[in-house]
């Protein structure tokens, strides 16, 4: 599937990429492309549109785009992304920057990034890193993940 946004991504439109491919889609292509041609271009591509003016998934009420991602596809019990998705938040609506201690570095990591990489597909693909290493910092930080319930058998 592709997956259309907006080019020149700092925050949420790196960390909506790392989030689909590794939760969602994990073959998703994601096209940057000026901001006015988003959704002409996820339809003529059948693709999702996101974190743009009219988008399939966009800021939703005081969610950022990868809070509506984490609600929509139901990832919301993985505590680990909830606490990487108060880090996003904070970082991407700059009235809530104060709102987690990590926003503010996080939010410095995304705008120089736009000074240190020219190309977009190379900034999403540097800034994966980034994300990950968040998310395995969340990992640690929230303790053990519930595991499903594993099936029991019947009795005999």
């Amino acid at each position: 599937m592709k997956w259309v946004t907006r080019a020149r991504p700092k925050t949420d439109r790196i960390a909506c990429p790392w989030l689909i491919r590794r939760f969602i889609d994990p073959a998703a292509q994601i096209l940057y492309v000026p901001a006015d041609q988003v959704l002409e271009v996820a339809a003529r591509e059948g693709g999702r549109s996101f974190d743009a003016p009219g988008a399939t998934f966009t800021h939703r009420g005081d969610q950022c785009t990868f809070e509506v991602l984490i609600d929509d596809y139901n990832l919301g019990g993985d505590r680990a992304l909830a606490r990487l998705a108060r880090i996003v938040h904070a970082a991407d609506i700059t009235a809530d920057l104060h709102t987690d201690p990590l926003g503010p570095g996080l939010l410095a990591i995304g705008v120089g990034g736009l000074d240190a990489e020219p190309d977009d597909q190379r900034l999403l693909d540097r800034g994966t890193f980034v994300y990950d290493a968040l998310y395995a910092w969340c990992l640690r930080d929230t303790g053990p993940q519930p595991q499903p319930p594993r099936p029991t058998s019947a009795p005999g």
